[in-house]
């Protein structure tokens, strides 16, 4: 029997039920705007999937739109790299995507309209200055020797600014709102400033750009969005955003609506410290799949799916908190489970030499029953096995030779208590997909590390089982001789954690080096290991961003940018299981 989809349902999707059933809005649209002076990474992804998800789910719109007022920080790679993310989490924007940079000369006539009507005014005061009469939350701001200034001489400056009179920091336009006001954003805020810099949109047209706060809620009322959505810390900018919108004009203004960011444990959110990693080379770039950029999850092999469902469970709120890193890595997981092929690999090979290899299959023709898929081509039995146990993906075929690797670990001479795989007291165990393997003998090298393991099959368990006797335990293997050399990266929390305390103490301590501080106090060493494996043949031939399961060890996908099928590279993208169990 089916079931209907359970209803979503949140503050933000109750507005706007309530607002489409009251008439307040026909329809609504919404917005995705990212700042292009960096790579989008997963806290963004909440954002795109509520601001997309909404206006799908409402048979609304949603505009992509970039908020490009400070050319200094941004650039075109940013831009193509923001698209490239949105399409390939499986959004699409309404209409041409939109720039903050086409409304420049709308947003220019907005800033005249407020010096003609007296709120706003040319400060030539430096940034310092500014800054310093501010004022605080338990001292007041001291008003600016310009505030008073008339509004021709306020015209006159704004246009000397405009026509490249004033050097980059020696004047700016103030909105004139209140000195005194318990809010800080609303002390006279700047929302004009003098920059000489090339804009990858509007190239050398401007050297004044308008800030981030005046250009956000003016470019939402312009394009008639309905409900601007952003996270918390927006919440205290949402009075200069309404006062902005109302002194302007707009009929039906905007109304934006904050909701909390996400945080998740061992993982850094900062735009800032994530360049950090990059510029310090802890990182091999934005792409490393250990950063949580999607660039970064994307060559990692999370996928779309995975992140739009851990998106879903986590939900929407207006309360902080940290979200179990398990749980991104449980919808990647369940994401995986049922689309991905199985493949063999060894990450720490040991040889294993089969003295009866030769006997055993010159008697496999008569041995071999109709359900028993393989063939001796004189050297090698290939074994013809499904790549998927349950979905039709087709066959994959397995060599198995006289030498093979096995994993190191799955041999000891001494094993810990409640170890279930081969030792001198457990010497048999099954060879997945194959015979059963019984160890004789074990080689050491001088500082007594095993080496070579010495072994028989039993030619009669290439699809059967033992007969008078119980054989536990399955482990993996690689032929030695027929297996591709391939590199493994196994990852872990790039982080080891997230102490915003920690931090706040490094800022005091150490000004402009307190993030450079705080990532080598907090870095974690063992973020990467990468193995020299061996990998069954079928998987050197796999497409970069082919994704696998490697049997009783992780999920893996083909490196996109080093992997080949000749020098194969797999990223790990998620273990197999995990304790955690979702709400």
């Amino acid at each position: 029997m089916s079931t209907q989809p359970t209803e979503k349902n949140d503050f933000i999707r109750t507005i706007i039920r309530d607002d489409l059933a009251s008439g307040k809005h026909d329809s609504i649209l919404t917005r995705f705007p990212p700042e292009p002076n960096g790579y989008l990474h997963i806290g963004h992804v909440k954002s795109i999937c509520l601001n997309f998800g909404v206006a799908n789910e409402f048979g609304g719109a949603c505009n992509l739109r970039f908020d490009d007022t400070n050319p200094t920080a941004e650039k075109q790679d940013f831009v193509d790299g923001i698209k490239e993310d949105v399409r390939w989490l499986g959004f699409e924007w309404a209409g041409d995507v939109r720039y903050a940079s086409s409304y420049f000369d709308e947003l220019y006539g907005w800033a005249v309209q407020l010096i003609k009507q007296g709120d706003a005014y040319v400060d030539l005061q430096s940034i310092d200055e500014i800054r310093a009469n501010r004022g605080s939350f338990t001292e007041v701001g001291v008003p600016s020797p310009q505030r008073d200034a008339s509004i021709e001489e306020n015209l006159a400056r704004f246009e000397d600014m405009r026509q490249g009179k004033f050097a980059d920091g020696e004047a700016v336009l103030r909105a004139k709102i209140d000195m005194t006001h318990p809010n800080l954003n609303m002390r006279d805020p700047v929302i004009y400033r003098v920059m000489h810099a090339h804009h990858h949109q509007t190239g050398d047209q401007w050297c004044i750009y308008p800030m981030y706060d005046f250009a956000h809620p003016l470019s939402d009322a312009y394009e008639g969005i309905t409900h601007s959505l952003c996270t918390l810390e927006f919440e205290d900018h949402r009075p200069f955003y309404d006062w902005v919108v109302q002194k302007v004009g707009f009929d039906v203004p905007p109304r934006q609506y904050e909701f909390s960011r996400l945080n998740i444990d061992h993982t850094l959110t900062s735009k800032r410290k994530l360049k950090r990693l990059v510029d310090m080379g802890v990182v091999s770039g934005w792409d490393d799949p250990r950063m949580p950029t999607v660039a970064g999850m994307r060559r990692r092999g999370y996928t779309p799916e995975g992140l739009r469902d851990f998106c879903e469970r986590i939900g929407i709120t207006k309360s902080e908190g940290l979200v179990d890193h398990r749980m991104l890595e449980f919808s990647v997981r369940k994401s995986l489970e049922e689309t991905t092929a199985r493949g063999m690999a060894v990450l720490r090979p040991l040889k294993v030499t089969i003295t009866n290899f030769d006997d055993a299959v010159s008697k496999f023709n008569e041995l071999k029953n109709e359900k028993t898929l393989a063939e001796f081509d004189g050297e090698a039995l290939w074994l013809t096995q499904p790549k998927h146990p349950h979905l039709n993906m087709g066959e994959r075929q397995i060599p198995f030779t006289k030498t093979i690797y096995i994993d190191a670990t799955d041999y000891e001479i001494e094993p810990p208590a409640g170890y279930k795989r081969l030792s001198p007291n457990n010497p048999e165990i099954r060879l997945r997909n194959s015979y059963i393997l019984k160890v004789n003998e074990h080689k050491t090298d001088d500082a007594g590390n095993v080496i070579e393991l010495i072994a028989t099959i039993d030619e009669h368990t290439l699809g059967n089982n033992p007969e008078g006797r119980k054989v536990k335990g399955v482990i993996h293997w690689v032929s030695a001789t027929h297996g591709v050399t391939a590199f493994v990266r196994l990852y872990d929390h790039l982080l080891l954690e997230e102490d915003e305390i920690d931090a706040s103490l490094a800022q005091n301590a150490l000004g402009a080096d307190a993030d450079a501080f705080w990532i080598n106090r907090h870095l974690n060493p063992n973020s990467l290991t990468v193995y020299q494996a061996v990998v069954e043949p079928d998987l050197a031939k796999a497409a970069a961003g082919e994704r696998f399961q490697f049997e009783r060890e992780s999920y893996f996908i083909a490196d996109s940018v080093e992997h080949t099928q000749s020098s194969p590279v797999f990223n790990q993208i998620v273990s197999l299981k995990d304790s955690f169990k979702p709400e």
